[in-house]
């Protein structure tokens, strides 16, 4: 079996989350039927609501049922856009971190090149922290024409953690709503909805054991959104489609197992995370870790909130390619990622790590290893094990790949 390193993208899932899925498969029942079997579809909807509410911190009428985090993403950031903008038509502004998961970037682009918005793009420093003088700046000066602040709680690359609660209370001084982009933080740190006063949150079901194609975006009871589907009216007129009662069922019971363990796990998975970071110092000292490192080892930061994601180690490797690299571990039996995007086949390096002040040719040795629920000690010292060898052999591949391109340039050849 392969050692996982990649619960950042998806996490297996997990044996209460697979149990309710598969008892929810057996049977039928459209939740908005009045028969029998829909009463009962309807109720395992309700008590799934409930559940993920109590984890979410929040009331179960704010917990809107989507198809996954993005569809969330979408929903939250264009419903507030269309919202904001039909009431006061001078609110086309739209502020936004340039370290978003592309469910937001992406979002926040096409409604800048189809809908008139106007997009600021936030400083992050070197770790990845959004710089909360900006933000104050840009609302001092524009609160007036601004729809909205989009802030992601985790990144999903680096994992930072930002200070919502902080970032949404400033926001909440001039009247601008805010969303953030909670997928990677949820079930991996405390999140409280209610406590961090958002006007929406994105959550996904699959990245905390639960099944690929069910998420939510828990919507404040206050807040107006112009639903992005439109059709037979479920879930409070914002999200029309008929729900999968199997899915959402395995998702509430994911995110009651996650929070229930919450402490005890985060735990685990930061004494992991600090194994494998210090392993990696000491095995290739050229290797960077990216992204907020903790105070101490695994303790809390500023105002007892952690500054990095328990289970996520980010580094870059200089003088290879991050893709070389990751298919080297792979064959040696670790899968990781390089938590770049990629477009038409073509590695891209990293908005996230250009955001924070690197060169391309940095960026580009980018490696992620994220820890989830399966993770174990033994997992961290395979990788350990491996990855001198891959990074060596990886360096070699790098500079073989960079002398080839020298040598056909002009020719009309690519190597």
């Amino acid at each position: 079996m392969p050692v996982y390193l990649d619960h950042a993208a998806t996490t297996p899932i997990s044996a209460s989350a697979l149990a309710a899925l598969t008892s929810e498969l057996s049977r039928s029942g459209n939740p908005s039927s009045l028969h029998g079997s829909g009463r009962r579809a309807r109720m395992v909807v309700e008590e799934s609501r409930e559940a993920l509410a109590a984890a979410a911190g929040c009331h179960p009428s704010e917990i809107i049922f989507t198809s996954g985090g993005t569809e969330a993403d979408n929903l939250a950031v264009k419903g507030l856009y269309w919202s904001r903008r039909d009431a006061d038509p001078r609110r086309t502004r739209i502020l936004c971190s340039p370290i978003e998961h592309h469910a937001v970037l992406d979002t926040v682009q096409w409604l800048e090149k189809h809908e008139g918005a106007t997009v600021v793009w936030l400083p992050v420093d070197q770790d990845g922290v959004v710089s909360e003088e900006a933000i104050r700046a840009e609302l001092a000066a524009s609160a007036d024409t601004t729809a909205l602040l989009t802030v992601m709680w985790a990144n999903n690359e680096v994992g930072t953690v930002q200070d919502i609660p902080a970032l949404t209370a400033l926001a909440h001084e001039y009247g601008v709503p805010v969303h953030t982009d909670a997928v990677q933080a949820f079930g991996a740190l405390p999140v409280d909805f209610r406590a961090a006063g958002v006007d929406t949150m994105a959550i996904s079901g699959h990245k905390i054991g639960g099944p690929v194609g069910v998420g939510a975006l828990v919507v404040g009871r206050a807040v107006r959104l112009t639903p992005v589907m439109h059709g037979g009216g479920q879930e409070r007129d914002i999200r029309s489609g008929t729900l999968d009662t199997p899915g959402i069922a395995a998702f509430a019971a994911a995110a009651r197992e996650a929070t229930e363990n919450l402490p005890a796990e985060s735990a685990r998975l930061r004494n992991l995370r600090d194994t494998l970071i210090a392993g990696v110092e000491r095995e290739i000292p050229d290797a960077v870790l990216r992204g907020a490192r903790e105070d101490h080892s695994g303790d809390t930061g500023q105002q007892g909130r952690p500054r990095r994601l328990p289970g996520n180690a980010h580094f870059t490797f200089p003088g290879c390619e991050g893709d070389s690299l990751l298919f080297l571990l792979d064959l040696a039996g670790v899968e990781s990622s390089t938590g770049s995007a990629c477009t038409a086949g073509v590695p891209r390096p990293s908005h996230v790590l250009l955001a924070m002040g690197l060169s391309e040719t940095e960026a580009r040795g980018a490696q992620r290893f994220s820890l989830g629920h399966t993770t174990t000690a033994a997992d961290v010292d395979t990788l350990l094990n491996a990855l001198p060898e891959a990074y060596e052999r990886a360096k070699k591949a790098g500079m073989a790949s960079h002398v080839s391109s020298i040598q056909t340039a002009g020719t009309g050849f690519t190597s």
